[in-house]
C-alpha cells in the first residue's frame, strides 16, 4: 500500500448496537474500494474483520479490527468495533486512535440502546458522525421511522442528506438532498442519476430547508446571503457543511445496505469529503528529558511520536501493538524509545493490518494506524518516541470492570499455564483483571459482563489449551465477636522422652478496632508463663484470626489478653504454648457472641429516568438503602445505594435486563456491618465445609 500523509488519512470507527450491520458494512466497504475480490458473510464467518475463532462460532465481533480502505485516493482506516456492551473496552480502544465515527443504524430494527450509547460515546470524545440507516432492502426496514426517532433524541443537529426511493416495495435509489437530485442503483451498487419522485418532494423541501439553514448558520456573509433569498453555490454548500459536521452541530443521515453494497460508495465519499484528517485533534504529552510540553498534533515535520492503543497476543502470531503515529515519520529500520517502560528497540518490521493480513510497509507517516511486532516490553497507552525527545502521553482510560466470578483450573498441574495465559488475555483486554483474594482462598476473574468471562473461558480452551471453570464467588465476609470472655486451655502430650507442655488463660474482648485483626497484649505476673514463650501465644492468636471457628472466615476486631498460665521446665514448647492459645482461642470466641460481619458496597446507578423506580424496587429486595438521587441531565438519574456485596453478584446482567441495556453501575467498598440473622445463619451453613478444609477453593 501507498504511504498516506495526513490529509490524504480518515480514522474512522464504525459503532452502533450489537448486530445492527457493522461487520457487514466493513465487508462492503473493503469490496467496493477493491481491498478483498469477494464479500464474505458474518453467518458464513469469513468476513475479513471478524477473524478470530471465538467470533466465527458466535456470529458477532468480540474484538475491534482494522481494515485500511482507499477511495479517491484517500486512506481510510475502518475501525470495526464491537456492538454488545461487555466488549466496551475494545470500542473505547478504537475511540482513541479514532478522529470521526460512523453509527449503523438497522432500518429494520431501528434507533437501539446501542445507538444512543454510540453518539454519547462521540460526545465523550469530540467525535464528528454520520448515521448510515443499512438493511434499506429489507422489506421491515423504514429510514423515515429512524430519522424520526434520531430527530426526538438529538434535536436539529440531525440532518438527513438522503431520501429514499422505492417502486415496487424495493429500495431501488435515493434522493440526494444536498444536491437536489435523484440517484438511481445498477445491481453493482454503482448509481446513476436520475427524476426525484413526486411523493418526496414534501418531505425533500423539509430536508432541504433544514440543511440551508445549517449553512447560513456558519457565516454572516451566508446569513445574508440565505435572508436575501440567494442561492448558495456548490462550493459554499460543501465548504460549510463539512464545517459543521466537523464541529460536530451537524450529523448527516445516509442510507444503503452492506448487504448489496447500495449507498456504500457516497458513504465512503461523505467520509472522504465532510470527516476532518487527522491534524484537527490536539495531542500533548511531556517530554520526559526535559519536562517541557510537547505538542505533537500529528505534524510530520515534528519528532517521531506514537502511542499503543490496541494490543494482540495471538499463541500463533505473536504479540502485536497496533499504534497512532502522533507526530513525525515511522521508518521500519529505526530505534525507538518507549518512556514508559524506559526501554529502547530497533525495529525490523513495520506493519498495515487488514483484518488478520499483515501488510509490511517502509513507512508510516502522522496521523496513520499501523502495528509492530514483539514489542515485548511494550502495553497498550504507552508512548513510543525517541531516547532524545522521550514522550509520554496521558494513558489510555478504558471502563473499570465490577462484574466477577471465581475460577479454578479444571486440571490439576495447569494453574501456572492459565496464569501465563490469562496475562497475555489482560494485555489484549484492559477490562479484564484478576485478583487473587488469598484471605478467602479463591481467585477472581473480573470482567465487563458475564458473556465476556464466557468468551475468556472459550479462548482459553481454544488458543491455550486451558480449562477453568467458573463458579459463584465467596463472599469476604468477617467475623468477631460482641462480648469478653476468659478461657484457661492446657495442650499437654506425653510420647516417650520429652513430652508437650503449654497452659494459658487468655481474656478475649472486642478490641475496638475493626480495622485490625487482633491486638495482643500480656499481664502476666510471677513469671506464670515465661517471657520467651510470648511470641509462641501470640503467634497462636495471628494464625487463629486467619481462619474463624464460625463459618472460617478471617477475624477482625479481636483483643487477646494473656493473664495466666504455667510451664514444664522439661516439657514446654513453643508449639505446645501456640497450640494452647489455639485451642483457647476456639473455645473462648464461641463463648464471645461471635458474629458475622458482611461487607456493604456503596452502589451508584445511572439509568435514563424512566427506569429509576424500577431499579429502586429492585435494589430494595437486594436489602440495599437508597442514600441519594441526582439528575445527572440528558434525562437520567444517578441513583447511590448502600448494598450488601453478596447481593451485588450478577448485578450487571440483572440491571441491563431491567433497563434494557441504557442502565450503567459502579461500586466501591463501604464499610462491614453484622449481617442479619438469617443471612448469617445461611453464610455459617454454607461455608461449614471449609473449616476442615484449609485450602478448599
Amino acid at each position: 500500500m501507498d504511504v498516506y500523509k495526513y490529509e490524504k488519512i480518515r480514522n474512522v470507527v464504525l459503532l452502533g448496537h450489537g448486530g445492527s450491520g457493522k461487520t457487514t458494512l466493513t465487508e462492503a466497504m473493503a469490496y467496493v474500494t477493491g481491498a478483498i475480490k469477494r464479500k464474505g458473510r458474518v453467518e458464513d464467518g469469513n468476513t475479513i474483520s471478524d477473524y478470530d475463532k471465538e467470533e466465527n462460532t458466535r456470529l458477532f465481533s468480540i474484538g475491534t479490527s482494522v481494515v485500511p480502505v482507499v477511495w479517491e485516493g484517500t486512506k481510510i482506516n475502518v475501525l470495526d468495533s464491537p456492538g454488545y456492551f461487555d466488549f466496551k473496552g475494545e470500542v473505547e480502544e478504537a475511540l482513541y486512535a479514532a478522529d470521526a465515527a460512523v453509527i449503523v443504524v438497522s432500518a429494520k430494527a431501528g434507533v437501539e440502546v446501542g445507538t444512543h450509547k454510540a453518539w454519547e460515546y462521540c460526545e465523550r470524545y469530540k467525535l464528528p458522525r454520520i448515521f448510515f440507516v443499512t438493511d434499506m432492502d429489507d422489506d421491515n426496514a423504514s429510514y423515515r421511522q429512524v430519522v424520526e426517532d434520531l430527530t426526538a433524541a438529538y434535536g436539529k443537529r440531525i440532518a438527513p442528506f438522503q431520501l429514499p426511493i422505492r417502486e415496487n416495495e424495493k429500495f431501488v435509489g435515493f434522493v440526494n438532498v444536498v444536491k437536489m437530485g435523484g440517484r438511481r442503483f445498477n445491481e453493482d451498487g454503482t448509481y446513476v442519476d436520475g427524476d426525484i419522485p413526486d411523493y418526496s418532494m414534501p418531505n425533500l423541501q423539509i430536508c432541504r430547508d433544514a440543511l440551508l439553514e445549517a449553512v447560513a448558520e456558519t457565516s454572516e456573509e451566508l446569513m445574508d446571503k440565505y435572508f436575501n433569498g440567494e442561492e448558495f453555490t456548490q462550493t459554499e454548500m460543501s465548504t460549510a457543511l463539512r464545517s459543521s459536521v466537523s464541529d460536530c452541530s451537524l450529523v448527516p443521515v445516509l442510507m444503503g445496505s452492506g448487504i448489496s453494497g447500495y449507498g456504500v460508495r457516497m458513504l465512503l465519499q461523505e467520509i472522504e469529503k465532510y470527516f476532518p484528517a487527522p491534524n484537527r485533534k490536539v495531542i500533548t504529552g511531556i517530554n520526559q528529558k526535559t519536562g517541557d510540553s510537547f505538542a505533537a498534533d500529528f505534524d510530520e515535520n515534528k519528532p517521531f511520536s506514537a502511542q499503543v492503543f490496541k494490543t494482540i497476543a495471538d499463541p500463533f502470531v505473536g504479540k502485536l501493538s497496533l499504534i497512532k503515529i502522533t507526530s513525525g515519520v515511522l521508518k521500519n529500520d529505526m530505534t525507538i524509545y518507549n518512556a514508559n517502560k524506559e526501554a529502547e528497540v530497533k525495529l525490523s518490521r513495520l506493519y498495515i493490518l487488514q483484518g488478520k493480513e499483515q501488510i509490511e510497509v517502509t513507512e508510516l507517516h502522522a496521523g496513520d494506524i499501523g502495528a509492530i511486532s514483539k514489542l515485548n516490553n511494550t502495553t497498550t497507552g504507552d508512548t513510543l518516541s525517541s531516547k532524545d525527545n522521550p514522550i509520554i502521553f496521558d494513558p489510555i482510560k478504558t471502563s473499570e470492570p465490577f462484574e466477577y466470578m471465581r475460577y479454578k483450573a479444571k486440571n490439576k498441574g495447569d494453574e501456572d499455564k492459565i496464569s501465563q495465559a490469562l496475562a497475555k488475555m489482560m494485555e489484549e483486554d484492559l477490562t479484564l483483571k484478576v485478583v487473587n483474594d488469598a484471605a478467602n482462598r479463591q481467585t477472581l476473574l473480573y470482567g465487563i459482563g458475564a458473556q465476556q468471562l464466557e468468551v475468556v473461558v472459550s479462548k482459553l480452551l481454544s488458543r491455550y489449551k486451558v480449562e477453568i471453570e467458573l463458579k459463584k464467588p465467596r463472599i469476604p465476609y468477617r467475623e468477631t465477636l460482641r462480648k469478653k470472655t476468659e478461657v484457661r486451655n492446657k495442650y499437654k502430650k506425653q510420647s516417650g522422652g520429652h513430652g508437650q507442655y503449654g497452659d494459658v488463660q487468655i481474656i478475649f474482648e472486642p478490641s475496638g478496632d475493626m480495622e485490625k485483626q487482633y491486638v495482643f497484649e500480656e499481664k502476666i505476673f510471677g513469671g506464670a508463663v515465661p517471657k520467651n514463650f510470648f511470641p509462641a501465644v501470640e503467634k497462636g492468636i495471628a494464625e487463629s484470626v486467619l481462619k474463624g471457628p464460625l463459618a472460617a472466615f478471617p477475624v477482625y476486631g479481636l483483643k487477646a489478653t494473656l493473664t495466666d498460665g504455667s510451664y514444664h521446665p522439661v516439657d514446654s514448647s513453643e508449639l505446645a504454648f501456640k497450640m494452647a492459645t489455639i485451642g483457647a482461642f476456639k473455645q473462648g470466641f464461641m463463648e464471645a457472641t461471635p458474629i458475622i460481619l458482611e461487607p456493604i458496597e456503596t452502589l451508584t446507578v445511572v439509568v435514563p429516568d424512566k427506569f429509576t423506580g424500577d431499579v429502586m424496587g429492585d435494589l430494595n429486595k437486594r436489602r440495599g438503602r437508597v442514600m441519594g438521587m441526582n439528575p445527572t441531565g440528558s434525562g437520567k438519574t444517578e441513583v447511590v445505594a448502600e448494598v450488601p456485596m453478596s447481593e451485588i453478584c450478577g448485578y450487571s446482567t440483572d440491571l441491563r435486563s431491567m433497563t434494557g441495556g441504557y442502565g450503567e453501575y459502579s461500586y466501591e467498598f463501604n464499610r462491614y456491618d453484622p449481617a442479619p440473622a438469617d443471612v448469617q445463619a445461611k453464610v455459617i451453613e454454607d461455608n461449614a465445609k471449609y473449616l476442615d478444609k484449609p485450602e478448599e477453593n
